[in-house]
């Protein structure tokens, strides 16, 4: 090698450290057929593996959902939900797919009281009276049935290898075994995760014979080989004979799930249009929040500093009063989407914002969006943020973009185990109180319907109507503040994925401001004390948000895992 050449190498190697360094890449590094960004490795390479093989985004996202179910069963899985936002290149539409549970038919507006007053949040998650009915299976049926090209089958078989031979466990995973102090009062469930009564620890090989034979039933079935026969069998006696079943789950309501399509939820900010998914989801919270920002210049203002988090964190908490109100399953209730969204609205909800002062919390209360029929009680929005929650990004080889969020509620769902997998504790994001003075609470249990959720999987274009990011996180009621300010990264600020994703995060729901410890400057809370926040300091670590996205650039796909969990990028 001559001199020359050595030196020319060595810079460049130099100069990929440097890039890596501050987040970013050189073009040549940059995916360009087709990219992945999941939460954990052997998920990324799971769906990998399909988009190689010339699967689409769905594929991927099937495969990779077997996997996540497995290795980090805490967070996501098949006994769960899933929200799944898909932009289709060919017939140039976004359509969203809505897999949230459902309660059973047994299931009343009263299930969570107790002796009149809401029950305490670790009694009513615990047992099988908090579990819905889980649809992940059901939408990713049928979202492979109208976008898949691989057949279903092949899709789970990185899953099932990985169950059979074992995997390593994580140090997240491990954490929260170790952690949680539910899992041991389940038998089963603690046999798995605590053998011979000592936590699983990180490195320690975990087999799943029993998940690996539930895949083999669904791979071979289908839908059908989940929300019928032997699976079914397990999920109900599971279910009907663990402790605080209160409720009577039967093999009816499982045969009876239907997944949906909704029509996307989109709106503008800046020049970028998004669509995200509706009601019962939150994405209408998000873009709430981004347009009543939008007369503000927020490229302006410091990344990190005070003012952007002043701003963003005051619009989130009316978005929320109207959150509160308004969003809820719309089967059952009339949600106003359109007078949420509508720019006179939106104009005149922006009007408390100022960037000198803070507004007065007890003026903020729900507005009155064209098409709300009735004030509905406001929620108090109470803090049940959990790590039970992941996020995949896709763009496969035809540019077909994938968002989905899918969750067990957690950690750990309900604690219960049917068949290698767990199972959800989803009916706790209902209200636990169905009506208070005398007004019905949009959100509160009926047989048969969804609970609202704070999952916000979104794609974002640009002014030619392209792909330009796909987002997404985890974080329970957090979610919609971690997506908000990724978006802010990406148009406010013009950031790289990776960039975007690692700005501080922060949330605006009750009287506390939130801001992350490890990110956010001390001079930046100061600030927002002197503008009269009452500010919480918190140090999220690795256990709630996991903005894994995407966004598109000339030199290919910038994406990026959230620095905070476990997800890796996998592309060609």
């Amino acid at each position: 090698m001559t001199p020359t050449l050595a030196f020319a190498r060595a810079l460049r190697n130099s100069l990929l450290v440097v890039c890596a360094l501050i987040g970013t890449a050189t073009a040549a590094e940059l995916p360009r057929r087709h990219v992945i960004v999941a939460s954990h490795k052997l998920a990324t390479d799971a769906g990998l593996e399909m988009l190689r093989k010339g699967g689409s985004a769905v594929d991927a996202a099937v495969a990779a959902q077997a996997v996540m179910g497995l290795v980090e069963p805490q967070s996501s899985g098949i006994g769960g939900g899933t929200f799944l936002v898909l932009w289709n290149a060919k017939t140039k539409r976004v359509e969203t797919y809505d897999g949230r549970e459902t309660a059973p038919a047994s299931a009343t507006s009263d299930m969570f009281m107790k002796d009149g007053k809401p029950m305490p949040y670790p009694e009513a998650v615990l047992g099988g009276r908090s579990v819905g009915i889980p649809g992940t299976i059901a939408v990713l049926a049928l979202a492979h049935k109208e976008n898949g090209r691989l057949p279903w089958n092949v899709l789970f078989d990185p899953a099932i290898k990985l169950a059979e031979a074992g995997f390593p466990v994580g140090p997240r995973l491990a954490m929260l075994i170790d952690r949680d102090q539910g899992l041991p009062l389940v038998p089963g469930t603690a046999a798995y995760f605590r053998p011979n009564g000592k936590a699983l620890a990180v490195g320690d090989t975990l087999k799943n014979p029993d998940y690996a034979a539930t895949l083999r039933d669904i791979a071979a079935k289908g839908a059908d080989g989940f929300y019928k026969g032997r699976l079914a069998d397990e999920i109900v006696n599971t279910i009907t004979t663990a402790p605080h079943s209160a409720v009577k789950f039967t093999h009816e309501d499982l045969a009876g799930y239907k997944a949906k399509k909704r029509p996307p939820v989109c709106g503008t900010y800046r020049a970028y249009k998004l669509c995200t998914m509706g009601p019962p989801s939150s994405g209408l919270t998000m873009l709430q929040t981004l347009k009543m920002m939008e007369r503000f210049n927020v490229a302006k203002l410091e990344r990190a500093g005070a003012p952007a988090i002043h701003l963003m964190t005051e619009a989130l908490r009316v978005a929320y009063a109207d959150r509160g109100a308004y969003i809820a399953d719309p089967d059952f209730v009339r949600v106003p989407t359109q007078g949420l969204l509508g720019p006179k609205y939106l104009a005149n909800r922006s009007r408390a914002l100022s960037l000198e002062k803070i507004i007065d919390r007890a003026t903020i209360k729900p507005g009155r969006p064209a098409g709300a029929t009735l004030i509905l009680k406001q929620l108090s929005n109470p803090d049940r943020a959990r790590p039970g929650t992941a996020h995949i990004s896709l763009i496969d080889g035809r540019g077909n973009a994938l968002a989905m969020t899918t969750t067990v509620e957690g950690p750990f769902g309900s604690r219960l185990m049917a068949a290698g997998f767990i199972l959800n504790n989803e009916l706790t994001d209902f209200t636990f109180e169905p009506a208070t003075d005398g007004m019905r609470t949009a959100n509160a249990p009926e047989a048969g319907k969804r609970p609202m959720s704070s999952m916000t999987p979104t794609i974002i274009f640009d002014t030619q109507g392209r792909v330009f990011a796909v987002v997404g996180s985890p974080g329970g009621g957090r979610i919609i503040p971690y997506v908000t300010k990724a978006v802010m990264g990406l148009i406010d600020w013009n950031m790289p994925m990776a960039d975007a994703v690692a700005l501080p995060n922060a949330t605006g729901r009750g009287t506390p401001t939130e801001v992350e410890q490890t990110r956010t400057p001390g001079a930046a809370v100061e600030a927002l004390k002197t503008l009269g926040h009452d500010v919480k300091v918190t140090d999220y670590g690795i256990s709630v948000s996991g903005l894994n996205s995407i966004r598109v650039t000339k030199n290919g796909y910038d994406a990026a895992a959230d620095p905070r969990r476990e997800g890796t990028v996998g592309g060609d």
